[in-house]
């Protein structure tokens, strides 16, 4: 993801400077004009750093731990984080920040690499309303925009409503599916008429292919959709409101993590749910557009 968002912001004309904790993963960026940061510290100079990791844990790694972009002479300004992580994690970066006079400006992204690269990656940010303003010309660069929610953490809880959201659409698209499929209904028939539906989306048009043709190479794995889980029903039960169709998709993601996908895209939850289907289910090896190209 971070690879793709940087690809947008050299193409807009920012200059970039990249790290990556796996140094092969940089050479396309540079390739397109990026310079090569060789470690974390070559960053702290930098008045804007963005930021996206999979994890609570390695966000606080990449800005307190040792080596950290909090833990030199000299920190960046302004740290925007595109990840999701729990809010807990964020407030304590947040002071970890402001200690060393930067700002945070928590930012998790609602897409993925393709959507990306299509320009329509769209982001929550709280925090500081001037920093948002100072650098909201980089999020309109990278893609769709941002909505600014408030204060502290609030993005952080926006974008778990958002995963709630996003695990209980693919589960209900994915039984709906194999409902049509099992009633002699191709996939990429019943998916053509739902994307051109008023219920159709940009999240329904860009996991077709993956439905109909049975690709689950990552975008966002199983393993992530349930980290994800996890945060927001734990912010739900903090705030005493119930969830109860969440909590039942969250126990068929562990499943689905228990069955041996937690390394492929979550829309792998269509195999898990054929089986008692009683749908042998296959590949229809069509032609679909996920959406993206079209915009």
């Amino acid at each position: 993801m971070g690879s793709a968002m940087a690809i947008r912001l050299l193409a807009a004309g920012h200059p970039v400077v990249a790290y990556n904790r796996t140094a092969s993963k940089l050479d396309p960026l540079v390739a397109a004009g990026a310079s090569r940061a060789h470690s974390i510290s070559d960053l702290r100079d930098l008045e804007v750093v963005f930021t996206t990791v999979a994890s609570s844990e390695d966000l606080l790694e990449v800005t307190a731990g040792e080596g950290g972009l909090l833990t030199g002479d000299t920190v960046p300004r302004i740290i925007v984080d595109a990840s999701t992580v729990s809010p807990e994690a964020s407030a304590e970066c947040r002071a970890k920040a402001a200690e060393r006079g930067c700002e945070l400006l928590a930012a998790p992204v609602s897409g993925n690499p393709k959507v990306a690269a299509a320009g329509r990656l769209t982001f929550a940010v709280s925090g500081s309303r001037s920093a948002f303003e100072e650098v909201e010309h980089y999020f309109e660069a990278i893609g769709a925009g941002a909505t600014f929610v408030g204060a502290g953490e609030l993005a952080r809880l926006v974008k778990l409503c958002h995963n709630l959201f996003l695990g209980a659409t693919i589960q209900s698209l994915v039984e709906s599916t194999l409902l049509a499929e099992k009633g002699g209904v191709a996939r990429e028939d019943f998916l053509g008429y739902m994307n051109r539906s008023v219920l159709g989306s940009t999240f329904s048009a860009y996991k077709t292919p993956a439905l109909v043709n049975l690709e689950f190479h990552p975008t966002f794995t199983s393993k992530l959709l349930r980290k994800d889980f996890d945060l927001g029903l734990s912010a739900a039960r903090d705030l005493e409101v119930p969830m109860p169709v969440a909590a039942v998709v969250a126990q068929i993601i562990a499943t689905l993590v228990g069955a041996g996908y937690g390394d492929d895209d979550f829309a792998a939850l269509i195999a898990l749910q054929a089986e008692p289907a009683g749908i042998d289910l296959k590949s229809e090896h069509a032609s679909v557009s996920d959406g993206l190209d079209d915009a």
